[in-house]
């Protein structure tokens, strides 16, 4: 239990105690500046502790806001201060602070305010939530007391929590067609003690069952699948409106939450796939395409994002076309218009249950494919046009972080150390060595011995890419460019086997691999670090998985190398899965800083 020590003369009929009560804090009362010391320090070293003005009048959110947000070891509003206990110690040094600053001697009046002041100018960061409409206020005379109550009276506590708790950027069709109830149905939860990972594992849960009834392939079995997938979507973003109206964030919570979403995704194309198989339709080329071409779109956005992720500290982006972007902005229906051309998870998950409700998979992933690369197009476009001309400095974190989602195994980081000069940018020479094993690939027989060729010269471009930090304009296209080449030339591969289970099995593998890079995006998203060197070495890295396909494809005939997919997908599987949520649960246990995404959705 987290520990709220209250400091001033009391107030009659003030509920502060009560409100804090109701927040989860055990409330003591120091009777002096001396006494609020000793209890300070008599609060376990493990516990949440805050130190409130009794004269504080304001909406319970607003203290809700302040003293229980798990993301910030430190946070304020005027008569409120709170400290995690990585922050304690701040806290500590800041009373005695205001103690000398004041003889010797604290006084209880603002000490609160006194202690905030005091960290923020010491190495502690306190947060400040935004309040909008809600109050919080230390009355002085019983006048402003009055009106600082009246003011609460005025505005509506639950409403202002209900709205808080929608995620600010969001897409037109979770804004307007899910927000507006799904709220009610996380409060609903809150109520009920239901948590943000219980909500998420339901969520999932719903969508395998909507991928199952799509894998029956009869009518009634695509209807029910496309409403258990909009279900699925409801459900969605409950969990995180539940993780704002309650303020249960926590680093094990978003990564569930964003491995479920393409999890459930990716299970669906597979349901529609064996659906479609039921009735004599092979669409499984299809549905691999889709997953690679939707993988692709979100390493693109990663990759953009970190490789910017600095910006503001190195200069900022003062390019025309970030310039044109604000002022389109600033016109409300292009903003909305933007956000549907992208096709986020909203407006792709309705248009997939809808298709899938009244057409045929194939035509569902035609469809699929044709908005996913349109979207594609706009979305790189003008992130290409941001960065050529940008004019901030790519800092060595970012070029770090690119590092990572490039997935470079021991076989690339070999020519890299050679340290040869690089003749091209890092992501024309990603594209070449791509295009080389993929073009092979899809351009020579099954079994050609060319394909090893390919898929050689692209090991050692791979490398080449990677040789220099990643510091370019355009450097952040390298990832993306890495994982089009590696789930393209298993695609095409298990293609030209042409037997049954060649793609399944190839599906199956990119999967595997596919979760492995988001893990890496997560992590880093995260502020955790990228996943150890020996599990990118035990899987091969890109490159050498790579090549170990393109040897099986030339080596094994079509039926064996389906089972070498087959083996390959389950090795890659155990080994990332086994070793991702042994990191996730310790770092969970040990109190990993806790993130919450408040971006558009993908």
């Amino acid at each position: 239990m987290s520990t709220a020590i209250l400091t001033g003369q009391p107030v009659p009929g003030s509920p502060l105690e009560g409100d804090l009560r109701s927040l989860g804090f055990d409330v003591r009362v120091a009777s002096d500046a001396a006494d609020a010391e000793t209890l300070l320090a008599a609060v376990p070293a493990g516990q949440r502790v805050a130190v409130v003005d009794t004269r504080f009048v304001g909406h319970v959110h607003a203290l809700r806001l302040a003293l229980t947000d798990p993301r910030f070891a430190a946070s304020a509003v005027p008569g409120a201060v709170t400290a995690k206990p990585e922050a304690r110690q701040e806290l500590t040094r800041a009373l005695r602070a205001s103690a000398a600053a004041h003889g010797g001697v604290a006084t209880l009046d603002a000490l609160p305010d006194d202690i905030a002041a005091a960290m923020e100018s010491g190495a502690a960061v306190v947060h400040r939530p935004d309040l909008g409409t809600l109050v919080a206020t230390v009355p002085t005379d019983p006048q402003t007391r009055n009106e600082a109550r009246q003011a609460v009276a005025a505005v509506d506590d639950e409403a202002v929590r209900l709205r808080s708790a929608v995620k600010a950027r969001d897409g037109f069709f979770t804004t307007y067609c899910i927000s507006p109830y799904s709220r009610y149905l996380a409060r609903w939860c809150a109520r009920r003690g239901l948590t943000p990972n219980q909500v998420t594992t339901a969520s999932l849960i719903t969508a395998l069952i909507a991928a199952g009834c799509a894998a029956t392939g009869t009518r009634g079995g695509f209807v029910a699948a496309g409403a258990l997938l909009l279900l699925s979507f409801v459900l969605d973003c409950t969990d995180g409106q539940l993780a704002r109206y309650s303020l249960q964030y926590s680093t094990l919570g978003a990564w569930l939450d964003a491995t479920f979403d393409r999890a459930k995704e990716y299970a669906y194309y597979a349901g529609l796939a064996l659906g479609a198989a039921r009735g004599g339709d092979d669409v499984w080329a299809l549905a691999l395409g889709a997953m690679v071409l939707q993988t692709c779109r979100h390493v693109v956005d990663f990759s953009f994002n970190e490789a910017n992720a600095d910006s503001a500290t190195a200069g900022g982006n003062t390019s025309p076309t970030a310039a044109l972007s604000d002022r389109l902005d600033s016109v409300g229906w292009t903003v909305w218009l933007r956000r549907m051309i992208v096709l986020p998870i909203g407006e792709r998950w309705a248009m997939i249950a809808v298709l899938t409700a009244v057409t045929t998979p194939r035509v569902t992933l035609v469809v699929l494919l044709i908005g996913c690369a349109l979207a594609a197009c706009y979305t790189t476009a003008g992130r290409v046009l941001r960065s050529v001309t940008r004019k901030a400095a790519r800092t060595d974190r970012a070029a770090r972080a690119l590092a990572d989602l490039a997935d470079g195994g021991s076989l690339a980081r070999s020519f890299a150390a050679l340290r040869s000069p690089r003749p091209l940018p890092a992501p024309v020479i990603a594209f070449v060595g791509g295009a080389v094993v993929v073009a092979v690939a899809a351009f020579t027989s099954y079994g050609s011995s060319w394909v090893v060729v390919g898929a050689v010269i692209y090991v050692a471009l791979s490398g080449l890419a990677l040789a220099r930090p990643l510091k370019g304009p355009l450097d952040w296209l390298a990832p993306p460019f890495f994982r089009a080449a590696e789930y393209g030339t298993i695609l095409v591969l298990a293609a030209k086997a042409d037997v049954n289970g060649a793609l399944p099995a190839a599906f199956g593998l990119v999967s595997a691999v596919a979760y492995h890079h988001y893990d890496t995006v997560y992590r880093i998203k995260g502020g955790t670090g990228a996943p150890p060197r020996w599990l990118v070495g035990a899987i091969g890295g890109q490159e050498g998985r790579t090549l170990v396909v393109a040897l099986a494809a030339a080596l094994l005939p079509a039926t064996d190398f389906t089972v070498a997919l087959t083996a390959l997908a389950v090795a890659v599987a155990l080994v990332v899965l086994v070793e991702s949520i042994r990191f996730w649960v310790t770092a969970h246990k040990r109190g990993a800083p806790a993130v919450h995404d408040e971006g558009e959705p993908a």
